[in-house]
């Protein structure tokens, strides 16, 4: 299989980078090649990784059976359709469009085509997001604070689709039930776009979630907290650094044979939640430090969208769920405008 890149900036290069590395662990799969609109950029990339260049996007389509998009969001929609209208499957880096009429389109094309799309949300590959799944039990309530530098690298776009769209994604996969309702506020600072933003997402099960994203911060910051029930449990992971820890009030024995904590250290832990030993019911405090395994999570993102090509398989995001979180940013964004202009 024939696989090019479109798009060779900080991204770009890294996908081109892992593409080569598995091309070279797998006989079947071939770096067809790169493009930019940076000539220069291209070449400097073509000689260190030791790929072809092409000085179009239809020159490299020629000789490619899948391509991923790490252009700008809003050259995605141009250059998507028309490699769809050539046939090929797509990986598409996050946001799949910047808007859910682009979306559409695209999926009438990916299905007219017989085609497959993958969105690059890579936040659902995080090690750390995998190990902690399989404890949280029903999320009813998740906070989710996502916190970074400006980058003059991503101005084409709100903060809303370039980093809040991250946890909208996780949001959306981890409570998988219609919304009720959003509400939101955001600010401009130094770009013509929102650079700062926070919305509460209220959905049809009762469930809950705040979500905040800045492009304003002194450091990069990307916590989420869980609070569920069945079990009812405690979460909180830190995505920076993979660190996570998980409770949860469960029979005495369902708990973990792990990590169980001994009566002192169940009785500390307790004191720092306050007065709620009275209402443990007969229930017993589990705690859980997930092992986070090694994974690059581009590198295993890429490999499954490979994989579901060579195997006729459902890609692990589809277009469907990109078209969905670009849904609730536009409702987010729309929102914030709408408050912005009652408040003039």
């Amino acid at each position: 299989m024939n696989i090019g890149v479109i798009g060779v900036g900080k991204l770009g290069e890294f996908h081109t980078k892992l593409l080569t590395e598995i091309a070279r662990d797998r006989p079947d799969i071939h770096c067809a090649g790169i493009y930019d609109q940076d000539s220069k950029r291209v070449d400097e990339i073509s000689e260190k990784y030791n790929v072809t260049a092409f000085r179009s996007t239809e020159l490299l389509a020629e000789k490619c059976d899948a391509a991923i998009i790490a252009t700008t969001t809003s050259s995605h929609f141009a250059i998507a359709s028309q490699l769809l209208k050539k046939g090929l499957h797509l990986f598409i880096e996050k946001p799949i469009t910047t808007t859910v009429e682009e979306a559409d389109e695209l999926i009438r094309l990916e299905a007219e085509n017989q085609v497959r799309i993958q969105v690059g949300h890579i936040e659902r590959f995080n090690p750390a997001i995998r190990a902690i799944e399989p404890y949280i039990g029903r999320p009813m309530y998740i906070q989710a604070e996502r916190l970074s530098n400006f980058s003059r690298r991503v101005t084409d776009v709100s903060v809303v689709l370039d980093l809040m769209i991250h946890d909208i994604d996780l949001v959306l996969s981890l409570i998988p039930f219609d919304i009720r309702h959003i509400s939101a506020s955001g600010v401009r600072v130094f770009s013509n776009e929102l650079d700062m933003a926070t919305a509460r997402i209220d959905f049809v099960n009762g469930a809950t979630a705040n979500v905040t994203a800045s492009r304003l911060s002194r450091s990069r910051h990307r916590k989420f907290r869980f609070f569920g029930t069945n079990p009812k449990s405690y979460a909180s992971l830190d995505l920076t650094t993979g660190k996570s820890e998980v409770f949860r009030l469960v029979k005495k024995e369902e708990a973990s044979s792990k990590n169980p904590l001994k009566s002192f250290a169940a009785r500390k832990i307790l004191e720092q939640f306050g007065e709620i030993q009275d209402a443990m019911q007969g229930m017993v405090l589990d705690y859980i430090h997930p092992e986070v395994p090694k994974i690059n999570a581009l590198r295993d993102e890429l490999e499954q969208f490979i994989n579901t090509l060579c195997s006729n398989t459902p890609v692990a995001v589809s277009s469907a769920d990109g078209r969905r979180a670009i849904m609730v940013a536009g409702k987010i964004t729309a929102e914030i405008a709408a408050n912005a202009a009652s408040s003039d």
